[in-house]
């Protein structure tokens, strides 16, 4: 039997004094997409954050069969990168400065890089379409060309486990549509993709969803999968409505 990714086992996440998520049990797949859905609030990011090792967690959590990540950011750092939802902190930085802080886990500095480090930067930049923007400061470009810089700063750590929350946001619908193109190569790759997204259409796309609801998880298994469907539909008041099309299940909203 493969092991998860992820597993969990009891968990309970708090903020404050606020009980976000309480006795979770989930396998989180290797080598695919998963993505994280719910209703605002539901405790998505916070689920996400603390697979990331950055929240304390009751119960037992595991990344490739062991909690060490939670104890060793060092560890940590070489087999996955996190991208939370855009933050002010960074918006001195330039493109490329930011591009290059990914290389940390590896050893290097951006005033130290190797030949290596800068050719990882050039590479993910350009697949990013940010090469002509190296120089630019974040807070002089727009909301989509800083998500994108953020992205590069994450691939250009090369960890093969990537945590992404709302990877999309700020994208025009060209982006979107190459970001989604990107996340299926990613794991036909090869590599462990989990996200948060609010774009339902788009969450649709991964290969397992997880599906939160009033502070647990209500179910998780593929997109395609009738329990599914019928989870996030209840997940949501039941406003969703389902469509085959061409052997692809999409959702609408009822008003």
């Amino acid at each position: 039997m493969t092991q998860p990714l992820f597993q969990g086992q009891g968990v309970t996440l708090q903020r404050g004094e606020r009980i976000v998520l309480s006795d979770l049990d989930f396998e989180l797949p290797r080598h695919r997409w998963t993505c994280v859905v719910g209703p605002n609030g539901v405790g998505k990011s916070t689920l996400l954050r603390a697979l990331a090792g950055l929240l304390p967690v009751r119960g037992r959590l595991s990344f490739e069969g062991n909690t060490r990540f939670v104890t060793d950011p060092a560890w940590r750092a070489t087999r996955m990168a996190w991208l939370g939802q855009a933050a002010q902190e960074d918006a001195g930085w330039r493109v490329g400065e930011l591009a290059l802080m990914g290389r940390y886990p590896h050893g290097s500095a951006w005033h130290l890089s190797s030949a290596h480090d800068e050719e990882v930067v050039n590479q993910v930049l350009q697949g990013l379409d940010l090469l002509d923007l190296q120089s630019r400061r974040l807070d002089s470009l727009s909301a989509g060309q800083r998500q994108r810089a953020r992205m590069a700063r994450l691939l250009c750590t090369q960890a093969p486990t990537l945590l992404l929350d709302e990877p999309v946001t700020h994208l025009d619908p060209p982006h979107q549509a190459d970001w989604l193109a990107w996340a299926k190569q990613w794991v036909a790759q090869g590599g462990h993709l989990v996200t948060v997204l609010h774009e339902l259409p788009l969450a649709l796309q991964a290969d397992h969803l997880v599906v939160l609801h009033q502070g647990r998880c209500l179910h998780q298994g593929a997109p395609a999968e009738l329990a599914t469907r019928e989870a996030v539909a209840q997940a949501f008041d039941g406003r969703i409505e389902w469509v085959n099309h061409k052997g692809q299940w999409l959702s609408a909203w009822r008003s």
